[in-house]
């Protein structure tokens, strides 16, 4: 049986899961990869070309901050924290995402199809 094709994530989802982890903690950008694939039971792979420009995004957006700190080994890394305009924003994607999803829901659902 072939495996199944990897699926690239819809437009806003790694941004909104950036919002969401940071508002945990704060983190660097490779503890972010490794949270997402952890979270989600391996079932999401984030590549780092796709998450920096996305953290890039967000900082130029006003939706986090960054300082440089230490990992935890020893090395220098870029520190990602949410602002308030972030978790607003994230409560916003949430919440259109959870219609969204009902009505995609609502859909696939019908009835005698």
């Amino acid at each position: 049986m072939p495996e199944p094709k990897s699926r690239d994530l819809f437009p806003g989802a790694l941004e909104m899961m950036v919002l969401r982890l940071l508002k945990r903690e704060p983190m660097h950008g490779y503890a972010l990869v490794q949270r997402i694939q952890q979270a989600s039971n391996n079932l999401l792979q984030v590549e780092e070309g796709s998450l920096y420009p996305a953290l890039q995004r967000l900082l130029r957006d006003g939706l986090l901050d960054a300082q440089w700190g230490v990992s935890a080994t020893n090395r220098r890394v870029r520190i990602y924290r949410i602002t308030r305009a972030g978790v607003k924003h994230l409560t916003s994607e949430v919440t259109s995402f959870e219609r969204m999803l009902e009505g995609i829901n609502l859909v696939l659902t019908l009835e005698g199809t």
